[in-house]
């Protein structure tokens, strides 16, 4: 019997919504203590919105939750801490 050519719910790209945020959300939370802060400050906010929507689609079923949320918290962090390190 052939192979089913229909997409099951773990091929669509929303699987990869959560540890792209997470890898993101490294990145912003590490490379601030680095001295080049350019990559941070795109990091952070990429991060959250790529968790935000990565939570958006594990509560739906498709992707996990828990890489979406430490993603989207680490990014968080390390947007904000690269704001702190700007001020006076």
């Amino acid at each position: 019997m052939p192979e089913s050519t229909v997409p099951d719910q773990a091929d669509t790209p929303a699987v990869a919504l959560g540890p792209t945020s997470l890898v993101l959300g490294v990145v912003s939370a590490v490379w601030p203590w680095v001295p080049l802060f350019p990559p941070a400050l795109m990091a952070g906010p990429l991060a959250v919105t790529f968790g935000v929507a990565g939570m958006h689609c594990a509560g739906q079923g498709v992707g996990r939750m828990r890489t979406a949320v430490a993603g989207t918290v680490l990014g968080a962090v390390g947007f904000i801490g690269v704001i702190i390190l700007f001020l006076p």
